[in-house]
C-alpha cells in the first residue's frame, strides 16, 4: 500500500470517524477479484487527491465487527465518511473515470472566499 491506509476495527473510529476529511472506506477480502482490480486505481485516487480525501482499506475477513456495523454484503463495497457518517455508498468495481465521477463532489477545491469593497463575503 503506498497512499491508501490500511484501517481495523481497532483504529476505525480514529482514523474515519473522528477525521476532519472526508474519508472513502475500501471494503475488500484478498479472496475478492474485483477488490484486487479497483485497488491500484484507489491507491492513484489517493495519491492525486490526498489533501481532499483519505482513502483507508479495511479487510472484511479480518474486521467483521465493523463490516457488520454497516452492513456490507457485497465487495468491492466503498463507502464516504463525512463528519463520521456514511454520506455515499458505492458497490463494485469501478473504472478510474466512474469512481472520480461519483466522487467529484469531495474532490472539489474549496470554494474561495473574498471580500468586497463594503466589507461584504462572497464566495465564488
Amino acid at each position: 500500500m503506498g497512499a491508501t491506509k490500511k484501517v481495523t476495527d481497532a483504529t476505525f473510529e480514529a482514523e474515519v470517524l473522528q477525521n476532519p476529511k472526508p474519508v472513502l472506506v475500501d471494503y475488500w477480502a484478498e479472496w475478492c477479484g474485483p477488490c484486487r482490480m479497483v485497488a491500484p486505481i484507489l491507491e492513484e485516487i489517493a495519491a492525486e487527491n490526498a489533501d481532499k480525501i483519505d482513502i483507508v482499506k479495511l479487510n472484511i475477513d479480518d474486521n467483521q465487527k465493523t463490516s457488520q456495523k454497516y452492513g456490507i454484503m457485497n465487495i468491492p463495497t466503498m463507502s464516504v465518511f463525512k463528519n463520521g457518517e456514511v454520506v455515499k455508498e458505492i458497490v463494485g468495481a469501478k473504472p478510474k473515470s466512474a469512481l472520480l465521477r461519483d466522487l467529484a463532489e469531495f474532490l472539489q477545491e474549496a470554494p474561495a472566499e473574498a471580500q468586497a469593497p463594503g466589507g461584504e463575503k462572497f464566495t465564488f
